[in-house]
Parts: structure tokens; sequence; C-alpha cells
């Protein structure tokens, strides 16, 4: 069994994913220690939850402030599944500890998602749907998803399914280049709250980012649970598409909020990189399944170089980070196994 040692919700989903990948067990203490509300919160117990369900695994520690959990699976059982958060807890953070069992079973499957859909903790939905999916359909399962309802925090409420139609095994990626950019395009959600603000975030990014107006939207929701407001800034190249998004808060001016999203798309913008840290961070475990693969980011965060020990722990890959230029790297993932 793994002993994972202390770990963060990061540390936590990714271990779910590849105990269900490998049928190894894990165990994990300490789990969010240094947080102010240390243990399991509802998002990462449904994360638990589910990844139990799909897994057929005895658990042990599943239950709310939990720190220690002992986690054995079985056979992955994929079919259909709904799992509701029951807050506004992030759908997508739930969605990374039993997708990448999933692109690899025995059938397809279909999973409904109840909770956040747009957190500013976590990737919102646009950035699975519009960024990580398509480059996960590169490498041979067909995954798709239809977004019902958005979640937006403290409220929830969000809806989403995801369609899974899994490959025998995942075809590696070489995303050195992203290519020329095609479109540069924003998105400004506001659900039951005053349009004008939206209008505020699409008029800064569009004079940070130069961009015409056919490509600036305005979505406008009045049937969320509660209150919203999201701007998302989409930049489609020839080899993928990245996401940027601000969230709007309570006593935050909505031109800073855009301001934000906007400093993050041309900070990316401005490198040869074909991902943004974000995307980085997501990649890792499945070029790691794949025994292989290359993509150019930005400078790694430390959520990316703690993901990669925590692969280590399961998978024989290794990892090598090479500095390109000042502010663009290599991220290259070897497996130690013979591909057959």
């Amino acid at each position: 069994m793994g002993a994972l040692g202390e770990g963060g919700g990061q540390v936590f989903r990714s271990s779910l994913a590849l105990s269900l990948t490998t049928g190894k067990p894990f165990e994990i203490k300490n789990i969010r220690a240094t947080r102010k509300k240390p243990g399991l919160m509802p998002q990462h117990l449904t994360a638990l939850n589910a990844s139990a369900a799909i897994g057929c695994a005895h658990v042990e520690g599943d239950e709310l402030g939990s720190t220690h959990v002992i986690f054995h699976p079985h056979d992955v059982r994929p079919g259909n599944y709904r799992f509701s958060i029951g807050t506004a807890g992030s759908c997508t953070l739930v969605l990374q500890a039993i997708l990448p069992p999933l692109l690899v079973a025995t059938s397809p499957s279909k999973i409904y998602l109840e909770g956040g859909t747009h957190n500013p903790m976590a990737p919102p939905y646009p950035f699975l749907e519009k960024a990580l999916m398509p480059l996960i359909n590169s490498m041979g399962p067909s995954v798709s998803s239809e977004l019902q309802m958005p979640g937006f925090f403290p409220a929830g409420g969000g809806q989403f399914m995801v369609d899974i139609v899994p490959s025998e095994r995942l075809n590696q990626i070489h995303l050195c280049e992203r290519g020329n950019v095609l479109k540069k395009s924003v998105t400004a959600v506001v659900a039951r709250i005053k349009d004008s603000i939206g209008h505020r975030e699409i008029k800064t990014i569009k004079t940070k980012m130069n961009l015409p107006d056919e490509n600036l939207h305005i979505q406008t929701l009045d049937n969320t649970k509660g209150p919203g407001n999201a701007v998302v800034i989409e930049i489609e190249s020839e080899n993928c598409t990245e996401v940027f998004t601000g969230f709007g808060q309570k006593g935050v001016k909505a031109e800073k909020v855009a301001a934000r999203a906007a400093r993050e798309a041309l900070e990316y913008l401005a490198q040869p990189v074909a991902a943004g840290r974000y995307l980085a961070d997501q990649l890792l475990i499945y070029l790691a399944m794949a025994k292989g693969g290359i993509f150019t980011t930005l400078s790694p965060s430390m959520h990316t170089t703690t993901n990669m020990e925590i692969i280590k722990a399961f998978l024989d890959v290794e990892f090598d980070i090479s500095q390109v230029s000042e502010y663009c790297y290599n991220i290259c993932v070897r497996s130690n196994e013979v591909r057959p």
C-alpha cells in the first residue's frame, strides 16, 4: 500500500484516480492539515464516494473532516452514475478523480455531476469542455459533455453530464507548439445580477486584448440557484485551445475581475507555449497513463511538481523539465517500461 504522507486536495484526487487506474491501494494522512478547515470537505468526500462506487473499493475514513483515508480499489465498473456534492464544491474536481480510469475502462460511462461548475478555486466547466477534453479525445477516447445548469459559489446548484467512450489505451501526444492563434473570444456570464457588470468586463478585456466586437459575448442567466459572474477568455490555436477565467466577487470591481483574466491570457500569448499552468497540471496524469508525451508550458507551479511525485508513486514514469527560454519550459513524460 502506498503511504503518501501529508496531502492536499490535489494529492488526494490524483491518488484516487491513479489508484483506480492501477489497482494499487493507498493510505493518506494529514489530509488538508494546514487548512483553516482540515480534512475532507463535501467536494473531497464526494470524490472519494464516487471513486469507491466506480472502483468497488473498500474505504476507511470516508466522512466529513476525516484527515486519514485508506482506499482499496477492486475492478473499475463503468456505467451510469450521478454524484451530488450538495454544496457549491467543484464538480470538475470530482471528475478529476474518476475520469482517468473510465477512459480505459471496458465499456462506456455516463456521469451526472451536481454542485459548483464555475468556482474561483477550481477549473471551471468551460476549461474542461474547451481546453482539456479536446486533448483527451486526441489520445483515443471520446469524451463529450453538456452543461445543463451553471452553479456559482456560494449557492451551487450546477449540473453537467459527461459521456465517456473509452479506448484500450491512451495514445501519446506531442504538444510542443500551439500553432497560429485562430481566434480570441470573450464571454461574460451574468446570473441574476446586473447585465452592466458583464458589459464592463467585456469593455475592459476588449481594450486590453484589442478584440473585435464580433468576438465579445454576454450570456445572461436568470434560472440559476444563486447569483454569479464569470468572464471567460478562450484562445483557440491550431493545436490546442486555452481558457482563462475571472470570477466576480462581492466588493471587487468588474474591471479588476476582467483585468486579472486578461493578464493571464496575455501572459500566455506572450510566450511560445501550448499549455498554460492549469492545463499543464491536468495533462500530467494522462501523459503518464499513455507512457509518454511532451508539451510546452510556462514555469511549472508547485502543484505541477507535486503532482509529478504522486504520479511516480503509482506509475513507473519519469518527468523531465527543461527550460527553453526565460518563461518557456518543456515537460517530457517517459516510461521506464517497454511499451508493446
